[in-house]
């Protein structure tokens, strides 16, 4: 699996990221092993991208992640780690979180960061996510801190996720190192970021999206599902052509579209299949085929 540059600010990445968010899902539980296997088997398949948040796991995972990655031996330089801060969850954990809440205050990300930085055993992240935007924080005091970290070598790149265009905007007018990309809801049945301009603005700053849910959480296979049958319909005849499977066909849907996407499987042989579908090319109008069928759910 060749590395892309997600942007031209100049960082590679590869062209399907492995992300943790459902790490608590594994069927054989969150552990150190589980972590291991993950890492091992993503960077196995060339995938060296991995997306975490501080609360992933019961904010367990980066620790985990931090300890594979030293056992394991693995270069820092042949790893892309991605972090999200600014959605803060309740949990026994964190007693002064009364309710779920977003905060870009420049102490906030700065508490998270170190933090990260120790989970992980590095000197820096190479993404830094803001996972929502928060307005009641004054958009200069983040954009202030972001670029500081950079400045300082803590972060290298700053990204943004679940930002509409005008906040993306917002906070890219108040910097002045570029904002990387926007890590988006984006799948075969959930498409709206093609028709409100999310996509046209990101292109537009010369970067691609990272796509969460990227399988619609499992529903693109789901039989019981009767809102989803056109695209299912679509996605497993036009499978066949390929020599794949509907799930497949999703992912190089995303690809030929020039999207990243961020893979939470806990499965290691889907993560396999997803892996083979990068080399999948689909045809321009099978690849509209089944946009317009998922424009046409019943």
């Amino acid at each position: 699996m060749k590395s892309i540059y997600l942007s031209d600010s100049g960082i590679k990445v590869s062209p399907l990221i492995y992300s943790f968010w459902r790490a608590l899902d594994d069927p054989n539980g969150l552990s150190y092993e589980t972590i291991e296997n993950k890492v091992k088997s993503c960077l196995s398949l060339g995938i060296n991208t991995f997306d975490h948040a501080d609360f992933y796991g019961d904010f367990n995972v980066e620790k985990l992640f931090g300890k594979a990655i030293k056992r394991l031996k693995i270069s820092r330089d042949k790893l892309v780690i991605s972090s999200k801060y600014g959605f803060n969850l309740v949990h026994p954990s964190r007693p002064s979180t009364r309710i779920k809440h977003y905060d870009n205050s420049p102490q906030h990300i700065r508490k998270c960061v170190e933090q990260s930085l120790k989970n992980f055993n590095t000197d820096y992240l190479d993404i830094l996510l803001l996972s929502q935007f928060d307005p009641i924080t004054a958009t200069d005091a983040t954009a202030s801190e972001l670029t500081k970290l950079v400045i300082s070598g803590k972060v290298r790149h700053i990204g943004v996720a679940n930002f509409t265009v005008h906040q993306h905007q917002l906070l890219q007018s108040r910097l002045e190192i570029p904002i990387l990309t926007n890590h988006i809801k984006l799948n075969v049945l959930e498409t709206e970021a093609l028709q409100n301009g999310t996509i046209d603005f990101i292109k537009q700053q010369y970067s691609k999206p990272l796509a969460w849910a990227p399988l619609a959480g499992g529903r693109i296979k789901d039989k019981n599902d009767i809102s989803t049958l056109n695209v299912r319909q679509t996605l497993s005849r036009l499978a066949k052509k390929y020599s794949t499977d509907e799930e497949g066909l999703a992912i190089a849907w995303l690809l030929k579209l020039e999207a990243l996407p961020v893979l939470g499987n806990t499965d290691l042989n889907k993560i396999k299949r997803a892996a083979s579908a990068v080399d999948l090319k689909i045809d321009r109008q099978d690849w509209y085929e089944i946009y317009f069928s998922s424009q046409n759910t019943i």
